[in-house]
């Protein structure tokens, strides 16, 4: 097996992205960005981390967090939140939520891949293009033509408070690097 080292910074900001088990279109379902906006609420209760930015698509996530001083401990973090969406959906919906017997000696659910990707903030303009990436997934997607046509995301919060022009991203903005982002 890997050995996958991950970078620890407390009080650091991050970008994750997580997809669901064998691309599954998930969060076309309702219910399914209810349980998961619920977990990620009493999550952030225990653990006191901010989500910058959040985009969630139908079949994965990108958002931006940033941990408290101190506090590096982001795995947990998603491990509790992806545990409790999967109690939580698998209770209140029809979709199957039974793992493999290879999954359930890793204590793993049916519903999320097995590992999530990370990426830590190293400084203004590297903030700057995740959050331009984040917001920007659903038209690289297909899924919309405008940024703004997209509904589970930041972006509406960020054009509120003026950061974004409600217009932006009908076509790849001018200052967004994509080649520097991951997937």
């Amino acid at each position: 097996m890997s050995n996958y080292r991950r970078a620890r910074m407390p009080g650091g900001t991050y970008f994750f992205t997580l997809v669901t088990f064998n691309r599954k279109l998930l969060f076309d379902n309702p219910l399914a960005r209810e349980c998961l906006h619920g977990a990620m609420a009493e999550v952030r209760v225990r653990y006191r981390f901010s989500i910058e930015a959040i985009c969630l698509l139908p079949d994965h996530l990108h958002t931006i967090w940033r941990l408290p001083e101190n506090d590096h401990v982001y795995s947990q973090c998603w491990n509790e939140i992806k545990g409790i969406f999967s109690k939580r959906f698998h209770g209140l919906s029809e979709q199957d939520g039974h793992p493999s017997p290879s999954r359930q000696r890793k204590g793993e659910g049916r519903f999320w891949q097995r590992r999530f990707w990370e990426h830590l903030i190293r400084d203004e303009a590297d903030y700057r293009n995740h959050m331009d990436y984040l917001h920007y997934n659903p038209v690289k997607h297909g899924l919309v033509e405008r940024v703004a046509d997209w509904p589970w995301s930041s972006y509406h919060r960020y054009v509120k408070d003026g950061t974004y022009p409600i217009n932006w991203g009908g076509s790849t903005p001018a200052r967004m690097n994509l080649a520097t982002v991951g997937e």
